[in-house]
């Protein structure tokens, strides 16, 4: 698990991180990263991961700016379709407003509430944030982790991975979105073995293959993607595409 605060105001600022850590040490839980930022483009700098294991706590105004802290959210969710956000703010007029910026907040927490049901209602986010680590399964999602990068997708939309045009770099590409990040596609293959590699430079997803021509070497994908089909491994991606039908 990844927490992060965005908080311009120190008070606030020791007030949330206190909390969330009281919350962490009852639970006897552990994150990865705990981090907490005053400015925004601090803290997307440091945002360099994705999945629901990244869970974001943020002001709303920021400075003088009653709606900055939307506008990161709205930046988080564009980089990151699954991660967990929260706003924390005096703000609560601005409920509606959210809705517009289309963030798909988890909680919309009110500075102002007693400490009781302000700590209940981080405590309840935290907790959802780890049971829906726990409730995914290995199996329904990608799970790539290095030293570099870690990447998390559902399975089910993952369509192959290729290697970039930057050095030590690949791109995923899924149903909906396209990532770059660094590895190798030996890594990815010891990592997830549901993959097969068609090509030296391409590995796929069999499960959503919906056609292979033989004559062009392509394999073509549920929407309308393809990728080249070495030779060699022609045979045996044959063999992986029929064993699932």
């Amino acid at each position: 698990m990844n927490i992060f605060i965005l908080e311009d105001d120190l008070g606030q600022q020791f007030r949330l991180e206190m909390k969330i850590q009281e919350i962490l040490d009852k639970h006897h839980w552990t994150c990865d990263r705990f981090e907490v930022y005053g400015k925004p483009y601090q803290l997307l700098a440091n945002v360099t991961e994705r999945g629901r294991h990244q869970l974001f706590f943020l002001d709303i105004q920021i400075r003088n700016d009653e709606k900055k802290g939307l506008a990161v959210a709205r930046e988080i969710r564009k980089r990151d379709p699954y991660a967990l956000i929260v706003f924390v703010t005096t703000h609560s007029e601005l409920m509606p407003v959210s809705f517009r910026y289309q963030v798909s907040a988890l909680d919309f927490i009110d500075k102002e509430l007693s400490m009781k049901h302000f700590s209940d209602r981080i405590e309840r986010a935290i907790i959802y944030a780890y049971e829906e680590q726990e409730n995914v399964t290995s199996e329904g999602l990608f799970i790539f982790v290095t030293a570099k990068a870690q990447v998390q997708v559902p399975f089910s939309s993952l369509l192959f991975i290729e290697t970039s045009s930057t050095p030590h770099k690949l791109i995923l590409h899924s149903q909906n979105e396209r990532i770059e990040f660094y590895g190798f596609l030996s890594e990815v293959l010891k990592q997830d073995p549901r993959l097969v590699q068609c090509h030296r430079s391409y590995v796929i997803n069999p499960y959503n293959v919906s056609f292979l021509d033989r004559d062009k070497r392509l394999l073509y994908f549920k929407n309308g993607q393809s990728c080249m089909v070495s030779r060699l491994k022609m045979k045996a991606l044959e063999a992986s595409i029929k064993a699932l039908h």
